[in-house]
């Protein structure tokens, strides 16, 4: 089960993998399991045609699994089945005290919208209620928490404080509780 699950959503190029890779260390240093699910609408490649393990799926195999004593990954062929909706997605993850999510833009999480205004670019903010913070490096007038993009700390204490308000679970590190958000009371 994912305990708590949050979006990093905004434009193309607009740093949401540079984000996500600068708070896994820092969630990690802090003991906690954080998960991400990235989608793609590109196909997924993971290894070259030639090796084994393409070669099973291309003779027809369902799912293959390539393990080692590193790491294993799982490949599924859909073969024109609909795509897996995220909380199917999720329902084949570890269990995470956190999960990041880049992409399932239609899915209702919380988010954390990484807007660049020098892109050009319109935000997604005005138009989508799910989104919950900027991450940003400029000072914006949006009504939301502006949180500072070049500092992913910052923006990791408040996906914390966020998973705190919603799970009602205290944080393993109290600079979570900066953005002033407490857990109810267990009365």
């Amino acid at each position: 089960m994912q305990e708590f699950v949050v979006g990093i959503t905004g434009t193309s190029g607009s740093g949401k993998t540079t984000l996500i890779t600068a708070m896994l260390p820092w969630f990690r240093e802090r003991g906690l399991r954080v998960n991400v699910v990235k989608h793609s609408h590109h196909p997924l490649e993971l290894e070259p045609p030639a090796k084994d393990s393409a070669r099973f799926r291309a003779a027809g195999a369902s799912e293959v699994m390539v393990a080692s004593p590193y790491r294993f990954a799982i490949v599924h062929e859909l073969r024109g089945d609909a795509e897996p909706t995220l909380a199917e997605q999720l329902a084949r993850l570890a269990p995470a005290e956190l999960t990041l999510v880049e992409g399932f833009r239609s899915d209702a999480i919380p988010r954390i919208e990484v807007y660049r205004p020098v892109h050009g670019r319109e935000p997604y903010y005005p138009c989508d209620p799910s989104i919950v913070a900027l991450a940003t490096d400029r000072n914006t007038d949006a009504a939301l928490p502006c949180l500072p993009l070049n500092h992913p700390p910052e923006v990791a204490q408040f996906i914390l404080a966020l998973r705190e308000r919603h799970t009602g679970k205290r944080m393993l590190h109290p600079a979570a509780h900066r953005h002033g958000f407490r857990a109810p009371d267990a009365s």
